[in-house]
Protein backbone atom coordinates (compact mmCIF):
# COMPACT_ATOMS: atom_id res chain seq x y z
CA UNK A 1 0.00 0.00 0.00
CA UNK A 2 1.16 3.32 -0.70
CA UNK A 3 2.15 5.56 1.60
CA UNK A 4 -0.59 8.74 0.64
CA UNK A 5 -2.64 5.55 1.24
CA UNK A 6 -1.94 4.89 4.79
CA UNK A 7 -4.54 6.15 7.49
CA UNK A 8 -3.18 9.60 9.29
CA UNK A 9 -3.55 9.14 13.28
CA UNK A 10 -6.15 10.61 15.33
CA UNK A 11 -5.04 14.06 16.45
CA UNK A 12 -4.08 14.43 20.33
CA UNK A 13 -5.59 16.75 23.24
CA UNK A 14 -2.04 18.53 22.61
CA UNK A 15 -2.79 19.33 18.61
CA UNK A 16 -6.29 20.66 19.45
CA UNK A 17 -6.19 24.38 19.28
CA UNK A 18 -8.63 27.16 20.70
CA UNK A 19 -10.48 26.52 17.51
CA UNK A 20 -9.80 23.03 16.36
CA UNK A 21 -6.92 20.51 15.84
CA UNK A 22 -3.53 22.02 15.10
CA UNK A 23 -2.36 25.60 16.04
CA UNK A 24 -4.48 28.30 14.85
CA UNK A 25 -2.88 31.40 13.00
CA UNK A 26 -3.59 33.63 16.36
CA UNK A 27 -1.69 31.44 18.73
CA UNK A 28 2.06 32.71 18.27
CA UNK A 29 0.78 36.20 19.04
CA UNK A 30 -1.44 35.19 21.90
CA UNK A 31 1.70 33.35 23.40
CA UNK A 32 3.64 36.92 22.49
CA UNK A 33 1.44 38.83 24.15
CA UNK A 34 1.47 36.46 27.44
CA UNK A 35 5.00 36.73 27.47
CA UNK A 36 5.13 40.88 27.47
CA UNK A 37 6.08 42.42 31.17
CA UNK A 38 4.90 45.32 33.02
CA UNK A 39 7.29 48.14 32.17
CA UNK A 40 9.01 49.51 35.74
CA UNK A 41 8.06 52.68 37.37
CA UNK A 42 9.70 55.79 36.02
CA UNK A 43 12.34 57.31 38.13
CA UNK A 44 9.85 60.21 38.42
CA UNK A 45 7.10 58.49 39.65
CA UNK A 46 9.97 56.60 42.03
CA UNK A 47 10.84 60.13 43.98
CA UNK A 48 6.97 60.84 44.09
CA UNK A 49 6.28 57.53 46.02
CA UNK A 50 9.49 58.09 48.19
CA UNK A 51 8.48 61.86 48.69
CA UNK A 52 5.05 60.74 50.00
CA UNK A 53 6.54 58.67 52.72
CA UNK A 54 8.87 61.82 54.06
CA UNK A 55 7.31 63.16 57.22
CA UNK A 56 7.35 66.79 57.65
CA UNK A 57 9.29 68.17 61.16
CA UNK A 58 6.85 69.26 63.45
CA UNK A 59 9.68 71.75 64.58
CA UNK A 60 10.71 73.10 61.52
CA UNK A 61 7.42 73.61 60.48
CA UNK A 62 6.40 75.51 64.23
CA UNK A 63 9.30 78.00 63.81
CA UNK A 64 9.05 78.83 60.27
CA UNK A 65 5.33 79.44 61.18
CA UNK A 66 6.42 81.61 64.16
CA UNK A 67 8.36 83.83 61.85
CA UNK A 68 5.86 84.70 59.51
CA UNK A 69 3.82 85.64 62.61
CA UNK A 70 6.89 87.65 63.73
CA UNK A 71 7.39 89.70 60.17
CA UNK A 72 3.75 90.65 60.36
CA UNK A 73 3.90 91.81 64.02
CA UNK A 74 6.48 93.70 63.12
CA UNK A 75 4.98 95.42 59.77
CA UNK A 76 1.51 96.07 61.68
CA UNK A 77 3.77 97.62 64.22
CA UNK A 78 5.56 99.65 61.83
CA UNK A 79 2.59 100.92 60.14
CA UNK A 80 0.94 101.86 63.74
CA UNK A 81 3.74 103.83 64.93
CA UNK A 82 3.68 105.90 61.20
CA UNK A 83 -0.22 106.03 61.86
CA UNK A 84 0.77 107.82 65.18
CA UNK A 85 3.33 110.21 63.66
CA UNK A 86 0.88 111.09 61.25
CA UNK A 87 -1.99 112.20 63.71
CA UNK A 88 0.36 113.56 65.61
CA UNK A 89 1.65 116.06 63.20
CA UNK A 90 -2.04 116.65 61.70
CA UNK A 91 -3.41 117.87 64.95
CA UNK A 92 -0.44 120.03 65.29
CA UNK A 93 -0.89 121.31 62.13
CA UNK A 94 -4.43 122.02 63.15
CA UNK A 95 -3.21 124.17 66.31
CA UNK A 96 -1.02 126.00 64.17
CA UNK A 97 -3.67 127.36 61.53
CA UNK A 98 -6.38 127.78 64.91
CA UNK A 99 -3.59 130.13 66.39
CA UNK A 100 -2.82 132.02 62.97
CA UNK A 101 -6.20 132.28 62.50
CA UNK A 102 -6.82 133.68 65.62
CA UNK A 103 -4.17 136.10 65.51
CA UNK A 104 -4.98 137.55 62.41
CA UNK A 105 -8.08 138.56 63.27
CA UNK A 106 -6.69 140.31 66.19
CA UNK A 107 -4.06 142.27 63.73
CA UNK A 108 -6.65 145.03 63.37
CA UNK A 109 -6.78 145.58 66.99
CA UNK A 110 -3.14 146.33 67.65
CA UNK A 111 -3.76 148.51 64.89
CA UNK A 112 -5.99 150.54 66.41
CA UNK A 113 -4.42 150.61 69.96
CA UNK A 114 -1.20 151.86 68.07
CA UNK A 115 -2.84 154.48 66.34
CA UNK A 116 -4.67 155.41 69.57
CA UNK A 117 -1.43 155.79 71.20
CA UNK A 118 0.24 157.93 68.54
CA UNK A 119 -3.17 160.52 68.34
CA UNK A 120 -3.76 160.34 72.32
CA UNK A 121 -2.18 164.08 72.81
CA UNK A 122 0.04 164.35 76.29
CA UNK A 123 1.72 161.02 76.56
CA UNK A 124 1.41 161.93 81.01
CA UNK A 125 -2.46 161.67 80.69
CA UNK A 126 -4.49 159.16 82.56
CA UNK A 127 -5.97 158.55 78.58
CA UNK A 128 -2.70 158.02 77.10
CA UNK A 129 -1.13 156.07 80.21
CA UNK A 130 -4.24 153.72 80.04
CA UNK A 131 -3.95 153.23 76.23
CA UNK A 132 -0.11 152.07 76.35
CA UNK A 133 -0.56 149.77 79.25
CA UNK A 134 -3.40 148.12 77.44
CA UNK A 135 -1.55 148.03 73.95
CA UNK A 136 1.32 146.69 75.89
CA UNK A 137 -0.18 144.24 77.85
CA UNK A 138 -2.09 142.67 74.78
CA UNK A 139 1.13 142.52 72.85
CA UNK A 140 3.29 140.81 75.69
CA UNK A 141 0.53 138.67 76.04
CA UNK A 142 0.36 137.41 72.42
CA UNK A 143 3.92 137.59 72.00
CA UNK A 144 4.10 134.57 74.86
CA UNK A 145 2.12 132.54 71.55
CA UNK A 146 4.94 133.43 69.57
CA UNK A 147 3.82 136.69 67.60
CA UNK A 148 6.70 139.31 66.80
CA UNK A 149 5.81 142.57 65.71
CA UNK A 150 7.58 144.01 62.83
CA UNK A 151 9.04 147.33 63.25
CA UNK A 152 11.94 148.31 60.70
CA UNK A 153 12.60 152.24 61.67
CA UNK A 154 16.10 152.58 60.22
CA UNK A 155 17.04 149.15 59.47
CA UNK A 156 17.93 148.00 56.09
CA UNK A 157 15.25 147.03 53.38
CA UNK A 158 14.03 143.22 53.55
CA UNK A 159 11.90 142.43 50.65
CA UNK A 160 10.61 139.30 52.82
CA UNK A 161 9.44 141.58 55.93
CA UNK A 162 8.61 144.80 54.34
CA UNK A 163 6.18 145.81 51.92
CA UNK A 164 7.64 149.38 50.06
CA UNK A 165 4.41 151.80 49.54
CA UNK A 166 6.77 154.87 48.79
CA UNK A 167 10.17 155.75 47.65
CA UNK A 168 12.56 159.21 48.88
CA UNK A 169 15.98 160.43 47.60
CA UNK A 170 19.05 158.69 49.27
CA UNK A 171 19.88 160.31 52.66
CA UNK A 172 21.79 159.55 56.01
CA UNK A 173 19.52 156.73 56.67
CA UNK A 174 20.85 154.97 54.32
CA UNK A 175 24.51 154.26 55.55
CA UNK A 176 22.93 151.75 58.06
CA UNK A 177 22.93 149.40 55.59
CA UNK A 178 25.90 150.38 53.29
CA UNK A 179 26.39 152.67 50.46
CA UNK A 180 23.15 152.31 47.95
CA UNK A 181 21.41 150.10 49.76
CA UNK A 182 17.78 150.87 50.62
CA UNK A 183 16.68 151.97 54.16
CA UNK A 184 13.44 151.80 55.69
CA UNK A 185 12.83 155.57 56.34
CA UNK A 186 9.20 155.17 57.95
CA UNK A 187 6.85 152.68 59.27
CA UNK A 188 3.43 153.39 58.10
CA UNK A 189 2.45 149.92 59.94
CA UNK A 190 3.83 147.55 61.69
CA UNK A 191 3.95 143.90 60.36
CA UNK A 192 3.89 140.73 62.97
CA UNK A 193 5.55 137.03 62.36
CA UNK A 194 3.94 134.50 64.08
CA UNK A 195 5.89 130.96 64.81
CA UNK A 196 8.32 132.41 62.59
CA UNK A 197 6.76 132.88 59.85
CA UNK A 198 5.71 136.39 58.06
CA UNK A 199 2.34 136.91 58.32
CA UNK A 200 1.87 139.93 57.28
CA UNK A 201 4.60 142.48 56.30
CA UNK A 202 5.42 145.96 57.53
CA UNK A 203 3.99 148.65 55.39
CA UNK A 204 7.15 151.11 55.21
CA UNK A 205 8.76 153.68 53.18
CA UNK A 206 11.98 153.32 51.76
CA UNK A 207 15.00 155.96 51.57
CA UNK A 208 17.85 155.08 49.10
Amino acid sequence: MAAADQPRPAPGPDDIGPSGPGPGPDDDEVLEAELVEEPDASPEESEVLEGDVVEVDPVASALAQRDEYLDSLRRLQAEFENYKKRVVKQQADQVVRAATTLVDKLLPVLDALDLAVEHAGDPDSGDAKALVAASGLLQSTLAKEGLERIDPQGEAFDPTAHEAVGHLPPGEDEDAAGPGEPVVAQVMRAGYRFGGTVIRPAMVTVRG
